[in-house]
């Protein structure tokens, strides 16, 4: 098992990552039996779409009420690994904001002892998060 698999199966390790590539994290997940789900963020200008986007993507449940507090709460009930794409149309602060509602689902995650990973594909590196083949 690759250190990146390892490091993926480790909930202490939950968190928002940045890759330049996505590749990598992919073929970890594949080597893993991990199934990861891939959401485009293309065209995604304001938090209305972000919002509707996310509840197609990740199948939230009817109750979902397109807010951030409801994604957080429904985040709770998501495990595993959400890989973000083409994030680059979204509102500045409606980025900032999913980030923290992503971090704080990574901490409940490790809480439970399950692994919770957001990582953004950010082929430049201009997010602020922590790349995830740090020390990976």
């Amino acid at each position: 098992m690759g250190k990146l698999l390892q490091r993926l199966q480790d909930p202490s390790r939950s968190g928002v990552y940045r890759v330049r590539r996505d590749n990598e994290v992919l073929d970890a997940l594949r080597e893993g039996g991990i199934t990861g789900t891939r959401i485009s963020l293309k065209g995604v200008g304001t938090k209305d779409a972000l919002m509707s986007r996310l509840g197609q993507a990740l199948s939230l449940p009817d109750w979902f009420g397109e807010n951030w507090d409801a994604l957080e709460d429904c985040l709770t009930e998501v495990r595993g690994y959400l890989l973000f794409y083409d994030y680059q149309d979204l509102a500045v602060d409606d980025l900032g904001i999913l980030m923290d509602v992503l971090a704080s689902s990574a901490e409940s995650g490790t809480k439970r002892g399950e692994p919770f990973f957001a990582v953004f594909v950010d082929p430049h590196g201009a997010l602020d998060a922590d790349d995830l083949f740090r020390e990976a």
